[in-house]
């Protein structure tokens, strides 16, 4: 859903165009208000930001459905008494026997499914029977043709299409109906979906043709472009249930929006020329509709990551630790309300990890015992670095040559625990620094050991190692 929005975005933007967004809540059953505004979310989240819809507004407001059922009643009224749909009392079961049996004389036209014209004896016989009607379209069998943005030149006979529901017998209008209605009457131009609605563009086709005969439209009709699927594992269409599919599991592994929708935009269509890194705005600079494969595109998650961490180490450092510090938060790291020492030490603190991580979550790990105070947690890696005999002395020696190390910066640091601590006691620096590490932070691996002892200050380094 989201690379479907993107795509749209993009070809809106490139052609100066507007983005509209509706929210498509007619299925009670399916639809709720924590939903809707989940995705209203996410593609704020996002940037993608959009030109008509919800909380913005337009000209042919509401954007949502559950908002305009009066005019798809209004509209389902007027293609019945019109002659272009008709009330059905069909079964599913009857219908399913109807066409069995027609196959088998090989035909089977959609005059021959269902029941077109029904007398007035057999309309009353069949509500005596406590039978609720669907409301179904008299589909011509004419040849539908059009040229899809993506997949080039496609046609298909009305007989291969069908007699299908706008409204169920409850009085609920379906997708079939609402959606080429919503575009007809917003005057959408262009529809970029998934493949996987490419059947339901004749279906529209035909309703578009009956919504201009009984002047509802002029007659116009969008383009449509049917974007490639995203195969998951093992080549398989990723599904609502696939992990992968989970906008949630992006924002908690801490994905950057930028690293989340250059990925994104990468299933299915490029800029060319191998180019592989670009931003939103570069995005719809170039985005051109002719470029998007038919083909499905897979989705690599090591890929992804890949990808954002290009992104996190292109950001200004400055911007990476505003990103990071409610990442911080959530994970208790830090208060909900953090001082200013704190902020100013995640601020020099980051750019000791940028090059180090992919994702944000991965901060938690990296920077969380600059934090903790004397409440360092030490992994089990550094415990048994620390259980060595040799340990307790390498710390020891440390404090010794650390206490009177002046100024206490990086480079002095450095110096004294090399001259004074590896060369004097003949330790090789890999096992002194190594105990060092696990004492000041807790990790066997760790950002930078001396910028780290410098950005902690002398005493809490001091105290950690005794």
């Amino acid at each position: 859903m989201i690379r479907t929005a993107l795509f749209n975005w993009a070809f809106a933007r490139h052609h100066d165009g507007d983005f509209v967004f509706r929210i498509e809540d007619t299925d009670a059953a399916r639809d709720s208000e924590q939903s809707a505004q989940a995705l209203i979310d996410a593609l704020r989240w996002l940037g993608l930001n959009w030109d008509e819809g919800p909380e913005v507004g337009g000209p042919y407001a509401p954007y949502r459905q559950s908002e305009r059922l009066a005019t798809y009643r209004e509209i389902a009224a007027k293609l019945r008494e019109s002659g272009h749909a008709y009330d059905c009392f069909l079964t599913t079961d009857e219908i399913a026997e109807r066409r069995k049996r027609h196959e088998v004389n090989g035909v089977a036209p959609s005059e021959l499914v269902f029941e077109r014209d029904l007398s007035d004896q057999q309309r009353a016989k069949y509500l005596a029977e406590g039978r609720q009607p669907v409301l179904r379209l008299k589909v011509p069998n004419v040849e539908y043709r059009w040229n899809d943005l993506v997949r080039g030149e496609i046609s298909v006979f009305g007989e291969n299409v069908g007699d299908y529901v706008l409204v169920r017998a409850n009085g609920d209008p379906l997708y079939t109906l609402v959606n080429p209605v919503d575009d007809a009457l917003m005057k959408i131009t262009h529809v970029l979906r998934g493949e996987d609605l490419l059947s339901s563009t004749p279906r529209q086709l035909a309703l578009y043709q009956a919504l201009g005969e009984i002047g509802i439209t002029d007659g116009f009709v969008p383009e449509f472009g049917h974007l490639p699927y995203v195969m998951g594992d093992k080549n398989k269409k990723l599904s609502k249930r696939d992990p992968e599919s989970s906008f949630s599991m992006y924002q908690k592994m801490g994905f950057l929006p930028e690293g989340l929708l250059n990925y994104l935009a990468l299933l299915g269509w490029s800029p060319g020329n191998d180019v592989e890194f670009f931003s939103l705005a570069e995005m719809a600079r170039d985005f051109d509709i002719s470029r998007v494969n038919a083909s499905p595109a897979r989705f690599d998650l090591k890929k992804a990551i890949a990808l954002n961490a290009d992104w996190v180490r292109a950001i200004d450092p400055a911007q990476l630790s505003a990103r990071l510090l409610p990442v911080l938060v959530e994970a208790g790291v830090l208060p909900p309300k953090p001082s200013a020492e704190q902020i100013e030490l995640l601020a020099k603190a980051t750019p000791l990890v940028s090059e180090r991580m992919e994702v944000l979550s991965q901060a938690v790990g990296m920077l969380s015992f600059f934090f903790v105070g004397e409440n360092l947690d030490i992994e089990d890696d550094a415990e048994k670095i620390l259980a060595a005999p040799d340990a307790p002395g390498i710390r020891a020696a440390a404090v010794l040559v650390l206490e009177s190390c002046e100024p206490w910066q990086t480079p002095s640091i450095k110096e004294v625990l090399q001259t004074r601590l590896v060369d004097q006691m003949g330790v090789k620096p890999r096992e002194a620094f190594g105990v060092l590490r696990a004492a000041i932070t807790g990790r066997r691996v760790s950002p930078p050991l001396f910028e780290s002892m410098e950005l902690l200050g002398r005493t809490q380094t001091l105290s950690r190692l005794r």
